[in-house]
């Protein structure tokens, strides 16, 4: 690695972290991915529906993805600048954008869809997904487990207890999925390898992903960052583990 600590800084901290489009960190780090391929999977899904809604879309990318969307596709989104990324990228594809707050309720009658889905949802509201899907409907979401890539969380908050460890278990999903009133068909989860390779990877991450380190800075952190900075040198690589759950529960 030729440049240097406050020059990997400065770029990091400068750039957009607007959407939800990881291309930035190409050859800069690396997420091992999940082997049920939620990508196809959900595109698959689409293709069958009639009417679909995809909650917490971030920019739409992952939406805007699908081969096939259905006649009727809306999606929600809740930050002010991935409403506009999401609006400009899906409304020449079909697709509608609703800005939501994300909390109850939803903004749309009971069984209204027959697919719900979701990539990474910070919060679900279940009861809410069983109004809206119609009888038969599928709720299809792949979402962050728990203690995912606590390696990096704890580096710079130091180890957390276990009940935030414990957060996001794919089995409390699966209770209150049938606490709402839905059918579990298939529960999958896997732990997968990440490695960032130099700190403006790190940094880039921290600013995207604003709920590992809450209130997360560059100067705030700066002594820890150039010690990661070093190791990262001296090793080749920061390593940790990403936690993924994929969920499938059908309205009955």
């Amino acid at each position: 690695m030729t440049r240097s600590f406050e020059e990997l800084v400065a770029e990091a901290d400068a750039v957009s972290v607007e959407g939800w489009d990881f291309s930035w960190l190409e050859g800069r780090a690396t997420e091992q991915r999940p082997s049920w391929g939620y990508q196809r999977a959900m595109s698959e899904r689409l293709a069958r529906a009639s009417a679909a809604l995809d909650i917490q879309t971030g920019g739409g990318e992952v939406l805007a993805g699908a081969a096939k969307l259905p006649p009727v596709t809306v999606a929600t989104e809740s930050w002010a600048p991935n409403v506009a990324k999401a609006t400009a990228l899906l409304h020449p594809l079909g697709a509608v954008v609703v800005a939501d707050a994300d909390e109850p309720p939803l903004p749309f009658g009971d069984a209204a869809f027959d697919l719900v889905t979701s990539r990474h949802p910070v919060t679900v509201w279940w009861e809410e997904i069983a109004r809206v899907l119609r009888p038969g409907g599928t709720y299809f979401s792949q979402q962050v487990g728990p203690a995912s890539v606590f390696e990096l969380v704890e580096y710079f908050l130091g180890p957390q207890p276990e009940h935030v460890r414990r957060s996001r278990h794919s089995e409390d999903a699966r209770r209150a999925a049938e606490a709402a009133g839905l059918e579990v068909v298939d529960l999958r989860a896997e732990s997968l390898r990440t490695e960032f390779f130099d700190i403006g990877a790190v940094i880039y991450f921290l600013r995207k992903v604003v709920w590992m380190v809450p209130g997360f800075t560059v100067e705030q952190y700066r002594d820890r960052l150039r010690e990661l900075d070093e190791l990262i040198r001296r090793e080749g690589a920061f390593v940790a583990h990403t936690t993924r759950f994929l969920i499938e529960a059908r309205r009955g």
